[in-house]
């Protein structure tokens, strides 16, 4: 297999990974065979799964917006994936030319390009370190970036779903919690079988895709998502799917897909 000339060096193009197969769903072009062949495979029992990616993104975007009006201009990306157009600093910029974004995520291939697509840019940064170990992640270098002892809207977009129950997620994020001002926001989506609009025995066949590629995708119930909330207000209007997260129009017309799962904003007192 040749190797492109974007691929860093060192990493092995043979094995699929989420953060290139999370670029495949949303139309980019940083992937490779391996991690098309996967998505296709998770698509055979969820063909939905693109529409799903695209709802994050909407969501994110409209969760960004509300931070700024809130007047936090600081926010965490963590697992924050491959650069695609509208990422957290171009929507939050829109709105406040002094926000500051720090981007975390441990693939090589979405660290190497955030560096590149932030080249220069003063106000942003981009941290190789791993959710599983929050202290990596806070007293990195790069994480002078911002000012824990004001507001930061903390992204756990798409990733908590990642890890499962022995690498103490909710102990991750209590911690991070933890480091951050009262006032700051934590911003999530998680998967779960609860809004798929096949039956979980099919839904299950994606999974298993995930499973089998060594990222196993962990389908947490609504209330076992809510407890990533403890230590936060939720924000109206609470923990819902998706497109009914603050919508910027009618969510009648959207694809049944994109009301998988459960996203919300929490609010630290």
């Amino acid at each position: 297999m040749e190797r492109p000339a974007w691929a860093p060096h060192g990493i092995d193009i043979s094995v699929p990974s989420v953060s290139r197969i999370y670029d495949f769903y949303l139309g980019g072009s940083h992937n490779f065979e391996v991690d098309r062949a996967a998505a296709r495979k998770a698509m055979e029992f969820m063909p939905g799964l693109p529409k799903i990616m695209q709802a994050n993104r909407a969501f994110m975007r409209r969760a960004v917006e509300f931070a700024v009006d809130a007047g936090i201009t600081q926010f965490l990306d963590i697992g924050s994936g491959i650069p695609t157009f509208g990422n957290v600093h171009e929507v939050a910029r829109k709105a406040t030319p002094d926000a500051r974004v720090l981007y975390v995520d441990h693939d090589p291939v979405a660290v190497a390009h955030s560096r590149a697509v932030l080249d220069g840019d003063e106000q942003s940064d981009v941290v190789a370190a791993d959710l599983r170990g929050p202290r990596q992640i806070l007293d990195s270098p790069e994480a002078a970036l911002l000012d824990l002892e004001r507001p930061v809207a903390l992204l756990l977009v798409a990733v908590l779903h990642f890890l499962e129950d022995e690498d103490d997620p909710y102990v991750a994020v209590a911690e991070l919690r933890d480091a951050l001002a009262p006032g700051s926001l934590l911003v999530l989506t998680h998967a779960s079988f609860e809004g798929v609009p096949v039956p979980p025995e099919r839904a299950g066949g994606a999974v298993e895709v995930y499973r089998d590629i060594r990222n196993p995708l962990v389908m947490r119930s609504r209330e076992q998502i809510a407890r990533f909330f403890d230590g936060y207000e939720m924000v109206e209007p609470g923990l819902v799917s998706m497109p009914h997260w603050r919508p910027d129009g009618p969510v009648d017309q959207e694809d049944p897909y994109a009301f998988s799962g459960f996203a919300g904003v929490g609010r630290k007192a």
